[in-house]
């Protein structure tokens, strides 16, 4: 990963307070690093507003020694619990990125809020680019960072079908010149870029489809709930309809229940941070026709990062895999009888313990003959067991099984993805993985 006082590790952090009602008031926070040095880290401070601040979307932050950060304020992230609002105030978020703080170390600041920037001329920006019906550009001023494809269900022809099966996100490399994922066509057509579903599904009790190849069932995009866009972050909520049949019943209207068996709101948020792309991937999936039940296998199910059809037709053999315990081979001897250490993945026979809870894995690959690395990071409150999966061709990803037998008790999951040029190392890893489980504390000071 390089040097980790110059690239982020990183993880949101949480209090909840009431700010004054006047932007030119401020409220002083402490920040304790614990026990990880932290650097270029997002900050989230959940917080609650007078309706005056409403469209409040600036922030203006000062330390003790008078250096200044730019913030954000947003609505309350999807995982998030919004900060308690008293009488008519409005629960609102403030971020920033921590600079650089040691480990058992506190940082004081200061913050205001205001409807435009407190600083000379404006800051380069996040800012969403919309091709209705189609797909969806996420750039930081002029570079592009993702692209969410959402074009509906196309079943005019079978490629048609498995270009709009279902919604994804498509990752550009950090200088935005290169789509370092895969769509449509190629080695295994069903895989496109970041995406989340599951090959066994079980829903109203006893019917069955299959939501990651798609032969029948689909996901497709409902709506945009809420778009998010600044100098420190830009996020996007989505509600993402997950549908058994591809038919609709005699009578039955577009959210036709009988074929809608779960929905899902899916929140993707990126931040401003030098030296690579910091993608958050939070889901609450809600159950329509319960009970539903997840299930398949590690290659198949769960979330997962697969790189440009390029890594498999020019690279395979370029691909490595980082783990807590070191760096594997290069994965060229990965289709040989008696394959070694290349790849790992779970295996219902042989359980290997090391593809199992993995705090985090990283692939690095080849695409455009430049080499980058992924760093998939689960964070440890998601649904245990998980089971890891490892391709030579470009994919990294895991899986879990999980139930929802209630419609009012959502499947919460959370991810993140930190994508950089060049390699990483064990310990720049295990940084990312400290900062998203271990977060320093914020509170009042």
């Amino acid at each position: 990963m390089g040097s980790i006082k110059h690239i982020t590790a990183a993880l949101l952090l949480a209090a909840s307070f009431p700010l004054p009602a006047q932007a030119d008031q401020t409220v002083t926070l402490q920040v304790a690093s614990g026990t990880h040095d932290r650097s270029n880290t997002p900050v989230r401070l959940e917080i609650a507003v007078d309706p005056a601040l409403k469209n409040a979307a600036w922030a203006m932050l000062s330390d003790d020694a008078g250096h200044t950060l730019i913030g954000q304020v947003t609505a309350p992230s999807l995982l998030a619990t919004p900060a308690a609002a008293n009488g008519n105030q409005i629960a609102r978020e403030l971020h920033f990125i921590l600079p650089d703080l040691k480990a058992n170390q506190t940082a004081s600041y200061s913050a205001a809020l205001s409807n435009v920037p407190q600083v000379e001329g404006v800051p380069p920006e996040f800012h969403w680019h919309d091709t209705p019906g189609d797909h969806d550009d996420l750039l930081f001023g002029d570079r592009a960072v993702l692209r969410y494809m959402y074009h509906p269900l196309d079943e005019s022809s079978p490629y048609a079908r498995l270009e709009t099966f279902k919604p994804y996100h498509h990752v550009f490399d950090p200088t935005g010149e290169i789509l370092l994922t895969k769509g449509p066509g190629g080695l295994w057509p069903h895989h496109h870029g970041v995406f989340y579903g599951f090959r066994e599904v079980t829903y109203d009790g006893d019917k069955k489809c299959d939501i990651w190849h798609c032969p029948a069932a689909f996901q497709q995009h409902a709506a945009f709930l809420a778009s998010e866009a600044g100098p420190v972050l830009a996020r996007q909520l989505l509600e993402i309809n997950w549908i058994a049949e591809p038919k609709l019943s005699k009578g039955a209207t577009g959210d036709d229940p009988n074929r809608t068996f779960a929905k899902e709101q899916r929140e993707l948020t990126v931040y401003n941070i030098p030296g690579g792309t910091l993608i958050e991937f939070a889901s609450r999936l809600n159950a329509i026709l319960p009970a539903v039940h997840l299930d398949g296998d590690p290659q198949h199910s769960g979330l997962h990062f697969r790189a440009s059809e390029d890594v498999h037709s020019l690279a395979d053999k370029q691909t490595y895999f980082l783990r807590p315990d070191g760096k594997g081979p290069l994965t060229e001897h990965e289709d040989k009888a008696n394959p070694g250490d290349e790849t790992r993945n779970w295996d219902a026979k042989t359980k290997d313990p090391r593809t199992v809870n993995m705090p985090w894995d990283a692939m690095s690959f080849v695409v455009g003959g430049r080499r980058y690395t992924v760093a998939y990071l689960d964070n440890k409150n998601n649904p245990k067991e998980s089971r890891g999966s490892e391709r030579a061709y470009g994919r990294i990803g895991s899986y879990f099984v999980a139930d929802l037998t209630d419609t009012q008790k959502p499947l919460d999951v959370d991810y993140r993805l930190w994508i950089q040029a060049g390699e990483m190392t064990v310990d720049g890893c295990a940084a990312l993985d400290g900062d998203f489980d271990d977060p320093p504390i914020v509170t009042l000071k």
